[in-house]
This record gives C-alpha cells, sequence and structure tokens, in this order.
C-alpha cells in the first residue's frame, strides 16, 4: 500500500476542528513563489500549479524509467500547501488579494535528495518542453504554531484565524510572524469539485511565548 503522509503525520495533515499549539519540524518541499490574486484565471499562481505537478508527478513515477531513486519507496503525492503574505502586514488582509506573496509548494518525500530534484527538473524539462527554472528545492522548519481545521471557503477564513489567535493568546502565546515566518494552508479538498463550504483547509499561523505580564 502507498504510503500516504496525510494518514501517516494526521497531527500535521488531519487536525481538530478547535485550536491547538503543535511543533512543526524541518521539511523540504517543491516550491513556487509569486504575487498576486490566486483566483485569476491567468495569473501567476495557476501557472505554478502547473509547475508543481508536474515535477511531483516525474518524482512519484521514477520508477518507472531507468533512473532508480535510492530509497523510493510507494507514496501518495501529498496536499497543495501555501505560505502567504503581505507587506507590511502581520497575517492575512483578505479584502486585497492582488498584493498577495506566497510560496506554493507541494512535500517532498524523505528519499529526494537536491540531487534527485535536480535529477526531476532536468527531466521534466526535456519531456514536457516546458520551463520548469521557477521551481525550487525548499527546505522549511515552521516551529511552534497554533494550528486548526477550517471547514467552508477560503473567504470565510478570517472567523477560524480569529479563534485561533484567541486560543493561542489564552495559552500564553502570540503571533511571530517575524524571521521568516508565514501564515500557512494545507488543501485538503479540491475546490473544483468540492462545494464551498465543504473545503476542508488546514491553517497554521506561527507563535512564541508571550512575555509575562509586569
Amino acid at each position: 500500500m502507498a504510503f500516504d503522509y496525510k494518514k501517516e503525520y494526521r497531527e500535521f495533515y488531519l487536525p481538530p476542528k478547535k485550536p491547538g499549539i503543535i511543533d512543526i519540524p524541518e521539511m523540504n518541499y517543491i516550491a513556487v513563489r509569486g504575487k498576486g490574486n490566486p483566483n485569476e484565471p491567468e495569473g501567476e499562481y495557476k501557472a505554478a500549479m502547473s509547475m508543481l505537478y508536474g515535477i511531483a508527478f516525474t518524482i512519484k513515477m521514477s520508477y518507472k524509467g531507468s533512473h532508480q531513486i535510492d530509497g523510493y519507496f510507494s507514496y501518495v503525492v501529498p496536499p497543495l500547501e501555501g505560505l502567504w503574505w503581505q507587506e507590511n502586514i502581520q497575517g492575512i488582509d483578505y479584502a486585497h488579494k492582488e498584493t498577495f506573496q506566497w510560496i506554493a509548494m507541494i512535500r517532498l518525500p524523505e528519499f529526494v535528495t537536491k540531487e534527485e530534484f535536480d535529477w526531476a527538473i532536468q527531466e521534466a524539462t526535456a519531456k514536457k518542453k516546458t520551463d520548469f527554472s521557477k521551481v525550487e528545492y525548499f527546505t522549511y522548519k515552521e516551529g511552534t504554531c497554533v494550528q486548526c481545521m477550517h471547514i467552508g471557503s477560503y473567504d470565510s477564513e478570517p472567523s477560524t484565524i480569529g479563534m485561533m489567535e484567541d486560543y493561542a493568546a489564552n495559552q500564553g502565546y502570540m503571533p511571530d510572524f517575524e524571521s521568516g515566518r508565514f501564515h500557512h494552508e494545507i488543501y485538503l479538498s479540491d475546490p473544483r469539485r468540492t462545494a464551498a463550504e465543504k473545503l476542508r483547509t488546514v491553517i497554521r499561523q506561527p507563535v512564541r511565548s508571550a512575555p509575562a505580564p509586569e
């Protein structure tokens, strides 16, 4: 049976609908950076999806070709994820999606080294006749976060985030968007096939211990 990261690491991918504090270890990703509204039909985000999945499935299907990756095991491609931010804003302003900056990404299995990633870029470029130069091998150590499963449309996320922030504060934590830490989403539903009110999205916000009151 194929290894499924969602099932094997339920604490990261299938949290409850009530917020919790979690420490996320370092992970490696296929990633594409961009900016702008992700809903634009011909925008950067849509192009990023094609690039991400092109590399993800080149790696997944590599066992069928002549290039054998050391340590390869059968696995389900992990879900799409995204880091989101806007200049001079703490958190996310959903009213101005045109100012979004983002890193779209898919987790890499542990056996994929930088060298194997580079092979996949070359292989996909040659076979698909597509420019994959924007795709990068991205390592991210997320650290301590408040996390929650959001059920519903992406535009209704602020209510869930508010609940998460209240929970974190009650637990002695405060938001921490410094030093390359970002609002993080993991998309468990396909919006093309799922009603907006049933979409499942893991939401994470970086936090740190709040100073003790004087």
